[in-house]
This record gives C-alpha cells, structure tokens and sequence, in this order.
C-alpha cells in the first residue's frame, strides 16, 4: 500500500478549478516532485494534502486513511509536516527557538505545570533544546545554533525551515520551493540536505522550479498544467514526454 494516495482531487474557487481531478500516490521513502508551469497549481496541490483549503471532491488517504479536510494540527499528529514558498520564520526569536517550535506537539501544554516550572516541563525543554540542536546540525547549520534568526543569510533560513519541519518527526514532509532565491553553491546544498532527509526514512515531496535538481533527486514526478495532471513518471519519462515538453515550451507536441 502507497503512504499517500490521492484520488480524483479537486477545488474549485467560485468558477475557477484551481485542481481538477488530480490523481496519483506516493510511496513511503521515495522522493516524489511537482512540477509545472507557474499558475499550474502546485502550492493548491500541497495547500490540499496539508489542509489549508478543504476539497471541493475527492480523496486523500494516509496508509489507507483519510485524511481530506483534516485541519494542519491534525494532519502534524498524522506525521504530516511542511514547508512554504515564503519564509515563516520568527524573526525575534533564536534560530534553536524556531526549530522547537516545530515540536509543540510533543510539549506538554498543561498551563498549571508550564507556570510553575515543574522538573518534568524543565527536563522536557531542555531534551527538546537538545535535539533542535542535534536537527540544526543535521541540515549543516551548526554554526548558527546559538544565533537569533534575524542575523542569518536568506540560504540558511530556507535550511532551518526544513529543521524546524523535521521536528515534527513527520513521516512525509513537503517543501514547497525549496531551493527558491538560493544561488549555485546553495542549491546543492539544499539537494543533498532533501537526499539526506530521505535517507533518513523521510518521505519528501517537493514543488521546485529548478529541473536539475527535479532530475537528479526525483524518484518519480506529477506534472500538473491549469490545474489538472499532465504527466507522472521517472525523469527520463517526463523528459521525454511531447506534453510535458509543449507545456514547458508552449509550443504545440
């Protein structure tokens, strides 16, 4: 069984179908891209599964559960995490800080022990401390561990971002434009970090814009255009795919 099955997906914004009959699955471990002209409905796709916009129709199962309309808190305990096409980082907090954020679910939230600093909630902060610090080294950042978030370079934020997803503990994480705004030098250290992710028994999907990386990374790719699915396959399919190319190129297959 897929992890993620998604069925017959649609949304539709009063008379405009941003996602129309979208179907595909994805299975765990792999890396999975979505790729297509701007307008196509990427970030729609991922504002679906992740459970910003609710669907209009269709189907989105998690191992064979379903998950459509669940709300973003629900879907984080499902072990669904994400990144966006913007920064979402606090800029007055520290970098560490960022990252625990991304654990809330695993604070205890009781407002009674959290006020009077009980040794469990102490020893827990200083556990979760530990292993933002542990996650900060893991995406290469271990020389801002100690830094407020408002004094790192734009390519280590886009880095700490993925840090605070996967502290989650997400068994599928999405990034959407990971590599967005990064220069060369950057851009591969963003490929080896999604290579690395995966490796560690990560399912990632992810909308890019950079092919080489889509090429070099993808197991399989969905290309979406106006919304609806063009083409699915390994790299040297949709490389290959007159559709795809047509859709890229805007010339006629």
């Amino acid at each position: 069984m897929a992890l993620l099955e998604v069925k017959q997906l649609c949304v539709h914004f009063g008379g405009v179908k941003a996602v129309q009959n979208v179907s595909f699955s994805i299975e765990a471990g792999t890396i999975y891209a979505v790729i297509g002209p701007n307008g196509a409905g990427k970030t729609t796709l991922f504002n679906l599964i992740t459970g910003i916009y609710a669907p209009t129709s269709g189907e989105i199962k998690l191992d064979g559960n379903s998950i459509a309309g669940k709300t973003p808190n629900e879907l984080a305990k499902c072990g669904v995490s994400r990144t966006f096409q913007n920064l979402q980082v606090c800029m007055n907090m520290s970098a560490i800080e960022n990252v625990m954020v991304g654990a809330h679910l695993r604070l205890d939230r009781n407002p009674l022990k959290a006020a009077l600093r009980l040794p469990s909630i102490t020893r827990r902060d200083a556990e979760l401390r530990t292993e933002s610090a542990e996650l900060m080294r893991f995406v290469g950042l271990d020389a801002y561990i100690q830094a407020r978030a408002d004094s790192m370079p734009y390519g280590t934020l886009k880095r700490l971002e993925v840090a605070r997803a996967l502290a989650l503990k997400p068994r599928i994480v999405f990034l959407d434009e990971p590599a967005a705004g990064l220069n060369p030098k950057e851009t591969i250290e963003v490929d080896d970090l999604i290579r690395k992710v995966a490796d560690s028994g990560v399912t990632v999907v992810l909308v890019e814009h950079d092919m080489k990386m889509v090429m070099n990374l993808s197991n399989r790719i969905l290309v979406l255009n106006y919304g609806e699915k063009l083409a699915e396959g390994t790299g040297e399919e949709i490389r290959k795919n007159p559709d795809v190319i047509a859709a890229y190129l805007g010339v006629n297959a």
